[in-house]
Parts: structure tokens; C-alpha cells; sequence
């Protein structure tokens, strides 16, 4: 892990946005003549130095670089502005004339009162006996693109489904207006096309999930030394791992430069880890779902959408808690508290083994750093955690919870493609698929992947008794070659080496990139429009080389894109990945049918994946360990 020199005052070049360098960078963006000094700002980021630059920093300052994604209404010109900070001079300004950058939370609110004023959206309500608007709860998505003449128009669009409120603190997910959806011009503010179809009785019954009386005794977690890592200015340090902490307002959390400290020498495992694109598409043909195909990455911005975390609620421990910098459409930074959440927590048996015959017990407790965030997404909430654990594992888990999308039914009646929550209400099929861009670095940039599967072996001369098997390692030779499938029946993992570093026993150094959780990839049809918008999820990995633009699975702009762009872009060149800055993109998903128990507020679903170690490290790296302090009974001779 590269850091400045001791004494130093120099922020490293991954070091976080500061409110004073976002704001200066979003002044610097609007006056400097690239685009006009009213556009919106749809975000900023820090433009992240060349890897090669990181990864050799001396402590020496590099350039410091925040790029600003605006767009212009009335050109329906989205621009990605990139300036120096703090001194504010343009560095580099690239238009995307076609493309529509996230949703911003101005237009969400407009979009809400548009909806809410259109003398046809009020009648067809009427219909349905809701006259008062204030009761309306209108949900504005992205409008994803069918190729449709009004996908071809170049309108900035959403597509608005309804839900009647009881009072205040009502779930409306519990009361859906059905067969209405608006089509809406989110720059104008025009209903395009208003969609009434076939009256079904808003449900009535009550889908509150606040209050509550069960409780349960208190759990405390208490370290009564504090935390056993540090972090300062996105610096983590943990035992023997060494890494860079940041919040994007798009990919949400990441991690950069995660190294393992062994004997004191710094072994890189991943330069980048974050998620790269999330899709959840929707498998209904009704009217209010069908075209449900949200990108909450792109589309929106997990990092944007970020909660801030309670004590006690989301968190529970010695938590240290780190903020991030984002800002509104005018360019102006908020911080959000409490964004990230680091703490240790108890894992269990690390290692044991009780020696019968010297009657003799050896035992450790694992750990693990928990680096974490929330986002809530309209009615979705995900969790996104990174452990990293004592024996060199790196785990990626997301936790879903939230309140399903809903669909009125009329009692006794069946729903296609949905299932009953309540006996008016059905769950619509869908899936959540997120894409995780690992940017490989194991004992160094140079790296290979192989795919291994078990193999049972035939009966014969080499299997006497026809109890053998084997593991088969291909080596995936080009990106084309590496557009794989996982396959739980033959315990198939990937594992990444480099072949010019050597462990004790004579093979490459490896991490293996081990599911935990095998879901089926995208299951809409190839000749549907999601799977030309979001073809990374066709897959379950990918493997392309570095390029320093290629940071989305779906493109940098899927808001209404028609597809084909990111990973099928870049991967129709059929580069050769073997030893080479290697990139993995590895998609892991949930298919939820929905169940009652998902409803009012669906329990969380765990899902993801490892990063194990294969011949990285001699020896168990965690054999060193002390007994716990006070815990004379773990270690009996």
C-alpha cells in the first residue's frame, strides 16, 4: 500500500473529496465556458490518478482532479467536466450528447407534483375513488428503453406508478393503484402518454410495519480497549491488512489497495474493489411492472442514495464511523455523517485442534473487519459489506431488506408472474443482480486466471476402486474465452495467480474467487431489451484487462441507453487476459419469488462471495496468533 513518507503532510492521491475541493470543483466546472453556467450537477467524484502513478507515489504530490458530470436541459447535453483542485483550471470537458446522466433528486420531486397535477392522472384516480392528491404516493422510475419511437425521441424520461396513503406514516406499497402508469418528460414536465387500464380496487388492508412490542434482552458487543484498527483520511489499518476507504456517489463503497502485511513485507491481493452496476429486472407482463428494469448504480447513485447510520440500529459495537462529501444539483457539498461503518466483529472458531492423545487443546477465535453501507433505493434497502478476515480472506456480501414491489389483486384471484403476499396483494417476480469489478493485483499487477473445476475420474487402471477425482485448472486465454458461467455441481471456482511469484512448494502465488451464494444469471429472454441493457448479468464472470475507462459494467450511462454498451463493448476485442492487469467482474444475484413473510418488510437475504487465499501464503497465515487474553481454558497443554 503506497503512503506518504513519515512527517508528511501530503493527502494521498486516493485520499476522499473534501466539502472545500467538491465545491471548488463544481464552481470551477460551471465558469469554465465548457458548459453553460446553468447546467445541472448530477454529481462529482474525484478523478482517480493513473494506476501506475498510485501505485509508485513517493509522497511526492500528484495532480488533484474532481470530475463533474452536468447536464445541460435545454441542449439535453449531459458533460463530464474534469478540473484541477484547488486551483480550478479545466482540465478536460467530454460531452455525451445522447446519453442521460442519474436521476436527480430535484427531478424526483417534480416529477412527484407533475404527476400529481395532470387533469387525466386526477380522473383516472377518480376512477378508482381517490380524489384527494395529497393521499397520492407517486414512485417516479427510470424509464429504461424498449425501443420504442419515444426511446428514439430524446426525452428524458420516467415512467410513474401510483399508492394511496391511509395518514401519516402510512406504507403505501400496501395500497397500489393498478393498471395506471404515466409516461412522463422529466424536462418539461408533459405527461407523454398516460396508460388507464382495468379498474382493480385499491387494497385496503393496513401494511404499517412501525411500532412493535415484542422485545428482547439487550446484547452488548464491548471492547473495552476501543477498536483494534485505525483509520485516518481513508486509511485503514487492521492487523495484517493495510487499505483506502472511500464513498462513490455511484459504485457506492470502495476499497483500493487492499494489502496483506506478512513479516513485514506488503503483499497487494485487489488494487480497486467496489460494485460496478446493479440491475433488478422485473419478470411480469402487467401493466405496472413489466417495463421495471432499474439500474440503482447508474440510474440513480447507491453513494448518493447512502443513509446515514444509527448506533445501536444499523451498527452495533465500538463502531468508528466515516462521512462523505456529496453534492446537490447547484453544486453546493453536504456532508453525510455516519456514511461508512467500521467495526470488528467475532467470527467464531478461527482455527482448533484437540490432540487425544496428549489430551492437549489448542483453539482461536476469528474476527473480522467490517467495512459497510447502506443505500435505500424507493422501496429497497441494500446493504453492502466487505470483510476481511485474519486468515487472508476477503468476503463481499449484500444484504436485501425493504418493502417488495406490490400488485393489486382482486381477492381469489390468481396473479401470472406474481406471487400472493396478502389476499390482495401479490409480489411481482424480479431478481437483483449486482456486478462487483475486482481489479486484480495478487503479489503484483501481472496476473492469469484459470477456472477449475472437480472431476470425478472413470473407473480403470488409474482409479482401481473408482473413488478418485481431480480438479481440472483451463487457463482463460483471451476475454472472450472468459465469459463464464459458475457451475455449484462441480464446485467450480477461478483462481487468480501470478505466475512469476512462487510459494514454498513451487506453484504461483493465488487467490481463488470462491460463490457462496450461485443464483441463475438474467433470465429474461436474449431478445429482450434488459438483456442487451444489462448483458454483464447474462454472465456470472468476466474477465477483460485493465483500461482505465472501463469502470461500468452497463456503461457510464445506462439511464435509457439501448444497450450494448460496457462489458459487450469492450469484450468484443478479444483481448488476451493472461498475464496481464487483469480485471475480474463477477456477478452474484438473488431471484426472489415472493414469499408472505417478505411482506410488510422483507427480512434480509444474504448473498455473495470470497476471495480465498490458494497457495498465497506458506502456511496458515493465523497459526501466530496468540490465545485470547484471559482465556487460559483456549490453550490447555
Amino acid at each position: 500500500m503506497t503512503q506518504a513518507p513519515a512527517g508528511a503532510t501530503v493527502r494521498h492521491p486516493l485520499a476522499p473529496l473534501t466539502e472545500e475541493e467538491a465545491a471548488a470543483a463544481c464552481r470551477a466546472a460551471l465558469a469554465s465556458g465548457a458548459v453553460d453556467p446553468g447546467a445541472r450537477i448530477a454529481y462529482c467524484a474525484l478523478a482517480e490518478p493513473p494506476k501506475e502513478a498510485v501505485l509508485g507515489w513517493d509522497g511526492t504530490p500528484l495532480p488533484r482532479e474532481v470530475t463533474v458530470v452536468t447536464y445541460e436541459k435545454v441542449l439535453g447535453r449531459t458533460g463530464m467536466v474534469t478540473v484541477s483542485v484547488p486551483g480550478g483550471s479545466l482540465v478536460s470537458c467530454v460531452y455525451a450528447p445522447a446519453a442521460q446522466p442519474p436521476i436527480m433528486l430535484e427531478e424526483w420531486l417534480a416529477d412527484v407534483e407533475a404527476v400529481r397535477k395532470d387533469p387525466g392522472f386526477q380522473a383516472a384516480c377518480a376512477r378508482r375513488g381517490v380524489t384527494d392528491m395529497a393521499m397520492v404516493q407517486v414512485d417516479p422510475w427510470p424509464a429504461s428503453n424498449f425501443g420504442l419511437p419515444v426511446d428514439g425521441e430524446g426525452r428524458r424520461l420516467a415512467r410513474c406508478v401510483a399508492y394511496v396513503l391511509d395518514g401519516p406514516g402510512d406504507n403505501g406499497y400496501a395500497h397500489p393503484i393498478e393498471n395506471l402508469v404515466v409516461l412522463l418528460d422529466r424536462d418539461t414536465g408533459e405527461v407523454v402518454e398516460l396508460q388507464d387500464g382495468e379498474v382493480v380496487p385499491v387494497p385496503r388492508a393496513s401494511g404499517r410495519y412501525d411500532g412493535g412490542a415484542r422485545e428482547l434482552a439487550p446484547l452488548q458487543i464491548v471492547q473495552p480497549d476501543g477498536p483494534g484498527f485505525t483509520v485516518d483520511d481513508g486509511a485503514l489499518s487492521w492487523g495484517p491488512w493495510r487499505l483506502r476507504v472511500s464513498m462513490h456517489p455511484i459504485e457506492g463503497l470502495v476499497l483500493h489497495e487492499i494489502c496483506y502485511v506478512e513479516g513485514g513485507r506488503v503483499r497487494p491481493v485487489v488494487y480497486r474493489a467496489s460494485l460496478s452496476e446493479m440491475v433488478v429486472p422485473y419478470g411480469s407482463t402487467s401493466m405496472n411492472h413489466w417495463w421495471k428494469n432499474a439500474f440503482d448504480a447508474g440510474d440513480v447513485g447507491l453513494g448518493k442514495m447512502a443513509n446515514a447510520l444509527e448506533l445501536g440500529c444499523d451498527c452495533l459495537g465500538e463502531i468508528v464511523y466515516l462521512d462523505a462529501v456529496m453534492v446537490n444539483e447547484d453544486g453546493v457539498p453536504e456532508t453525510l455523517r455516519n456514511a461508512i461503518c467500521v467495526h470488528e466483529e467475532d467470527h467464531g472458531i478461527l482455527w482448533k485442534h484437540f490432540d487425544l492423545m496428549a489430551g492437549s487443546s489448542e483453539v482461536r477465535r476469528s474476527r473480522r473487519l467490517v467495512v459497510s453501507f447502506v443505500a435505500t433505493v424507493g422501496n429497497y434497502e441494500y446493504g453492502f459489506y466487505w470483510y476481511l478476515y485474519l486468515d487472508g480472506t476477503i468476503q463481499a456480501e449484500v444484504k436485501l431488506t425493504g418493502i417488495i414491489q406490490t400488485q393489486a389483486v382482486v381477492p381469489g384471484a390468481a396473479a401470472p408472474y406474481a406471487n400472493l403476499v396478502t389476499p390482495e396483494l401479490a409480489g411481482p417476480h424480479h431478481q437483483h443482480l449486482f456486478n462487483f469489478r475486482l481489479d486484480m493485483c495478487v503479489d503484483g499487477p501481472l496476473n492469469s486466471v484459470y477456472e477449475v473445476d472437480a472431476v470425478p475420474v472413470p473407473p480403470g487402471p488409474d482409479n482401481p476402486y473408482g473413488n478418485a477425482f481431480t480438479s481440472a485448472a483451463t487457463l482463460l486465454k483471451t476475454e472472450t474465452e472468459a465469459q463464464r458461467t459458475a457451475a455449484p455441481e462441480k464446485g467450480r471456482h477461478w483462481k487468480v495467480v501470478n505466475h512469476a511469484s512462487l510459494n514454498a512448494v513451487g506453484e504461483p502465488v493465488a487467490y481463488r474467487l470462491v460463490p457462496t451464494h450461485v443464483g441463475p444469471v438474467l433470465l429474461a429472454d436474449e431478445s429482450a431489451a434488459i438483456s442487451g441493457r444489462a448483458a454483464f448479468a447474462t454472465r456470472h464472470l468476466w474477465v477483460t484487462p485493465f483500461g482505465a475507462d472501463e469502470r461500468r459494467a452497463a456503461g457510464d450511462f445506462p439511464n435509457q441507453h439501448p444497450g450494448g454498451a460496457g462489458l459487450p463493448e469492450w469484450t468484443a476485442a478479444g483481448r488476451p487476459v493472461v498475464d496481464t492487469d487483469i480485471v475480474l467482474w463477477y456477478t452474484v444475484g438473488a431471484t426472489h419469488f415472493c414469499r408472505p413473510e417478505d411482506f410488510p418488510v422483507m427480512p434480509v437475504e444474504h448473498i455473495g462471495f470470497m476471495l480465498k487465499p490458494a497457495g498465497f501464503f506458506d502456511r496458515n497465515p493465523a497459526i501466530d496468533l496468540a490465545p485470547p487474553a484471559g482465556g487460559g481454558h483456549c490453550h490447555r497443554p
